[in-house]
């Protein structure tokens, strides 16, 4: 089974939990081109990272989510797990930077170091997120009409919306489109806390 990333449900709501992500290790990549080719552009790279081209040779577990977001505009051999979601992000550019959220029990000090130089490892900070659940297709339609009905909530329940939304995929692409997991997820802050 693939290992997800953890986190602490803090609220649910009607159409989306709120939750806290604690700090994690990402592999990431930047790239360019449509929405719905970002993930698959992206997935080459970080998959030949976690499988062992990294300066220790080694392999780290696949995990989920893989996440895709918008680009803002300003030594061994010894088997890792890897997470999901992997995790995707757009911009009006059409860059994305898509990442796979690494095992739980590596740091950015733990985690191999990528021989590619488009492969970053990095680490992400505790982060409170709205998260709305769907299944179908991975299309930038579908993706948008979530995300846009996810901010109208989180706004309608007196959270301010920090950032873009990302896009996590939490299954193979050989899954049936109906059994498919993807969720929508939006950095939040409560409007007493400092932007």
């Amino acid at each position: 089974m693939t290992e997800q990333q953890p986190y602490d449900v803090v609220e649910e709501h009607d159409r989306f939990e709120l939750r806290r992500y604690p700090e994690h290790v990402v592999a990431e990549v930047t790239v360019r081109g449509a929405f719905d080719e970002a993930g698959n552009r992206a997935f080459r790279p970080l998959f030949r990272y976690i499988s062992g081209n990294n300066r220790s040779n080694r392999s780290v577990a696949m995990t989920a989510p893989v996440v895709q977001e918008a680009v803002a505009q300003q030594g061994g051999s010894r088997k890792v797990s890897m997470t999901a979601p992997v995790v995707q992000t757009e911009s009006a550019e059409g860059e994305f930077v898509v990442a796979f959220v690494l095992p739980a029990d590596l740091t950015e000090a733990t985690a191999p170091v990528p021989v590619d130089p488009d492969v970053r490892v990095r680490t992400v900070p505790e982060r409170l997120a709205a998260a709305r659940r769907y299944s179908g297709r991975w299309t930038e339609a579908t993706f948008r009409h979530h995300a846009a009905r996810l901010v109208d909530d989180v706004q309608r329940a007196g959270l301010v919306p920090d950032g873009s939304p990302r896009y996590a995929r939490f299954n193979a692409p050989c899954t049936p489109w109906f059994l498919r997991r993807n969720e929508v997820v939006q950095d939040v802050r409560r409007p007493e806390d400092p932007s």
